[in-house]
């Protein structure tokens, strides 16, 4: 891997921005998904995920579950805690809920991303925008429905707080949450390589009424190497 020169110290995390030198063309799996869909893949340990934000400004809300038992998820307060730090960037690891190493960033050239924003739903929509927003398309119903029709075990009770690759929320000097423009850009991207067996779900934000897509949501590419 190339390390671009490209590091920018902030209160909360350095940001560090690493290419990969991964060819897509010997990726195992090599997947389009749409704008505002949901995603549900298994990712074995040892393998890299590559999540592309193919025309920039897109937000993909991920969350992970061990492969081998799903009631250990991704952790946002445990990585947070063990990195000091609220953005994830290149060498982050992301922990679970019991405190094991899941997946670790090994490459990133958007060099931040969200874990505190949290997935949009029919009652954050209402109350951040209008009533009549409920029922619009969202993270949280992208992820019931891949639920459901991949029947492994998860249900709504599963649902934890997760990370927003690509979406920009800073802080404010009062502790409140902004949702800003996006700091990616076309053909950015994150990538993770697995630390134990795991389930990837995503949701392809649909997001309408901020500015995290642009107010256009769009395709994002998922890669899977051996």
């Amino acid at each position: 891997m190339t390390v671009i020169d490209n590091e920018v110290t902030t209160t909360a995390t350095a940001f560090r921005v690493q290419e990969s030198t991964l060819d897509p063309a010997r990726a195992a799996l090599d997947h389009y998904q749409p704008a505002g869909e949901p995603w549900l893949h298994p990712v074995k340990k040892g393998q890299t995920l590559r999540i592309v934000d193919l025309e920039g400004n897109q937000a993909a809300d991920v969350l992970f579950y061990n492969g081998n038992d799903i009631s250990e998820h991704y952790s946002a307060t445990e990585t947070m805690l063990r990195q000091g730090g609220i953005y994830l960037t290149t060498g982050t690891t992301l922990y679970s809920c019991d405190a094991n190493p899941m997946l670790t960033i090994v490459a990133d050239t958007c060099g931040r991303h969200d874990t505190l924003g949290g997935a949009c739903a029919a009652e954050s929509n209402t109350v951040r925008y209008a009533l009549q927003k409920k029922y619009m398309h969202s993270c949280r119903d992208n992820y019931l429905l891949a639920m459901q029709h991949a029947d492994i075990g998860l249900t709504k009770r599963d649902l934890v707080p997760n990370i927003n690759f690509f979406m920009n929320v800073p802080v404010t000097e009062a502790g409140a949450l902004k949702f800003d423009d996006g700091v990616s850009g076309p053909g950015k991207y994150v990538e993770l390589r697995a630390e134990m067996d795991v389930w990837v779900l995503i949701s392809n934000c649909p997001q309408l009424n901020n500015p995290c897509n642009a107010w256009n949501p769009t395709p994002i590419r998922l890669l899977i190497w051996d």
